[in-house]
């Protein structure tokens, strides 16, 4: 017989009455009953249910065990009383009698309970994480992730993809956040970067001509945490293909996504491959008020601009007279709703940090409201019969510059479908994004910078970036969003060396510039560059809308707090002084830290 067990805790049925086995596990539960001791038996694989009582020498050993101890037993396979079958469980048919029981390993008095799976408080479960990784739901989603990456994987390579490891090691890259630099002891001075991305190098790879490559690429980015994006670190689908266009891209990754939803669903619907939307990045500011939209919403936003360049109600007519626009968000079916309904959504918006968010009531076809008072009936009708609108329908009303208008009316879109219900339950929506704009201007720094992808192609190419305006410009660049996230970026790349050039010294670069900084990959263009184009869709979020989870914590195996600290392992810590003389670099303490929070600056010799 096998020293620890014959079976796994979730392998026994009622075929095996009779059988003596072995099974190793920890201890999850103990219920005692008067001279006979029930534990749940837990392993990587199930739970079984062992019995002991006082003809069994096992119920000593088991009566001075704490929960979460590792014991191994001996015992027979016996069918469970009747009435006593437990159908949740896959061994709920049978029960294992102890004949013996051996303690591999005796459990502390547990920081967090295991079973159960109560709310907790996060440090805790992170500072103790293998524990927290042993609850129920926990343990099943990083099971899943592993399945959902080996699916991915499969599909992949039937579609003809093979799978490239990229360095770690690298140079710095423009992806949109800080880099993690690792100083270099053999270079004094100077410093590696974490990939932000495998951009450059998938891009390279295409120029060797491998054509068609993937990989589960790690990516380092020194970023403020936040829900659906986890410090330090995050993996992606990254893939590159060669002489594709976007809607190349397109047809091809969607079965790869939507089979992989689909596989892992469990029951909830999910947009066909074929059938994902192509939304335009003006559209879907203007309709959702995102680049990001949840389309189980079913509210469509719309410009009403035009109707308060003249109008009674002065406050609108001032904000369009500025430049400013009016959006409107539908409140469908709200006539049973009190003016406390209306007030209260005003107040949220104000709670957000907006002016207000106006409304109009509707009522068996009257209108209600400041707004409608003072536009006017006749116009509030005319208004609504524009919009489509009933005449039980109510209207909120976001007004301002546009960019503030088309942000409040997409939050708000989002506040109303959820207050009434609108938002479709158990169900991922897909949906391309596509025609981002090149460039964008930025008010903080005054000048024009990239929007997007700084390596993506202009539509109109090198003549567009030499005649148009680069705010007018957009490119080929493509989100593909679900439920309100972004799950995936990608672009047909700017192959060409002049047009690479050109593109980064409207943002303010030189050609020496592009040269000293991709080096690498501007050299490669002119040795014969394929077009190209690819795209990353995010792992963690792909697996955090599969779990039905709300944080990436809950389907990550070591993830850091909210102050990018490890509390498991004690990163980031302090370096020894011959670990820093040997890099030559020197730490300094900032004006408003303590020596404990030193941080490592720029290096110094030796």
């Amino acid at each position: 017989m096998h020293a620890y067990r014959t079976h796994n805790c979730a392998a026994l049925s009622a075929e095996n009455v009779g059988d003596t086995v072995r099974l190793s596990g920890w201890v999850h539960r103990k219920r005692d009953h008067g001279g006979v001791l029930f534990v749940d038996l837990r392993d990587h694989y199930g739970i079984t249910q062992i019995v002991a009582d006082s003809d069994s020498p096992a119920l000593a050993v088991f009566e001075g065990l704490r929960a979460e101890s590792v014991v191994t037993i001996d015992g027979e396979v016996k069918a469970r009383a009747e009435g006593t079958a437990n159908p949740n469980l896959p061994t709920g048919a049978i029960e294992v009698f102890a004949r013996s029981a051996l303690v591999q390993s005796r459990a502390d008095e547990l920081p967090l309970p295991v079973a159960g799976e109560q709310e907790y408080p996060e440090d805790i479960r992170l500072k103790y994480r293998f524990l927290d990784l042993r609850r129920e739901t926990l343990h099943a989603n990083i099971v899943k992730r592993t399945k959902i990456i080996a699916d991915m994987r499969q599909r992949m390579g039937e579609l003809g993809f093979t799978e490239y490891s990229t360095p770690i090691l690298t140079a710095s890259s423009p992806e949109g956040a800080r880099d993690f630099l690792v100083p270099s002891r053999i270079h004094p001075g100077k410093f590696y970067a974490l990939p932000q991305a495998p951009q450059q190098y998938k891009q390279l790879l295409m120029v060797a001509g491998f054509d068609r490559y993937f990989q589960i690429a790690p990516c380092f980015r020194d970023e403020d945490p936040r829900a659906d994006r986890l410090p330090g670190e995050f993996y992606q689908l990254d893939l590159e293909m060669s002489f594709v266009t976007q809607e190349e891209v397109w047809e091809t990754m969607e079965p790869v996504i939507a089979g992989t939803f689909e596989a892992f669903a469990e029951g909830r619907r999910v947009t066909p491959s074929g059938q994902f939307p192509r939304i335009t990045y003006a559209d879907s500011i203007l309709k959702y008020g995102t680049d990001k939209p949840d389309l189980r919403n079913p509210l469509i936003i719309s410009d009403v601009t035009a109707h308060f360049e003249q109008s009674g109600f002065g406050i609108f007519e001032k904000i369009v007279a500025g430049g400013g626009r009016v959006r409107v968000i539908p409140a469908p079916n709200t006539a049973d709703k009190s003016r406390k309904f209306f007030d209260e959504m005003n107040g949220w918006a104000q709670g957000e940090g907006y002016t207000g968010l106006g409304y109009v009531t509707r009522k068996g076809g009257e209108f209600g409201g400041p707004i409608a008072k003072n536009h006017g009936a006749d116009r509030m009708a005319e208004l609504y019969a524009e919009l489509g609108l009933g005449d039980d329908d109510g209207l909120f009303f976001a007004a301002g510059k546009e960019s503030v208008a088309a942000k409040l009316a997409g939050a708000a879109r989002i506040r109303v479908g959820e207050q009434l219900g609108l938002i479709e339950q158990d169900c991922f929506e897909f949906a391309w994004i596509v025609d981002f704009p090149f460039y964008e201007y930025d008010e903080d720094e005054k000048r024009v910078d990239f929007s997007h992808n700084p390596f993506s192609m202009p539509q109109g190419g090198l003549e567009a970036l030499e005649t148009r305006d680069p705010l007018e410009i957009n490119a080929y660049q493509y989100d593909l969003v679900c439920n309100g996230y972004e799950l995936a970026s990608g672009s047909i790349r700017n192959h060409m060396p002049d047009a690479m050039v050109k593109a980064f010294e409207i943002v303010g670069l030189s050609k020496q510039d592009v040269e000293d900084r991709f080096g690498g990959l501007y050299r490669a263009f002119h040795y014969g560059a394929p077009p190209h184009g690819g795209m990353a869709a995010g792992i963690d979020r792909i697996v955090m809308l599969l779990c039905g989870a709300v944080n990436l914590r809950e389907i990550t195996l070591f993830p850091m707090n909210q102050r990018a600290e490890d509390l498991l392992m004690g990163a980031p810590s302090l370096a020894e002084n011959k670990q820093l003389r040997e890099l030559n670099i020197r730490v300094t303490e900032q004006p408003s830290t303590t020596a404990a929070a030193a941080v490592p600056v720029a290096p110094s010799a030796g």
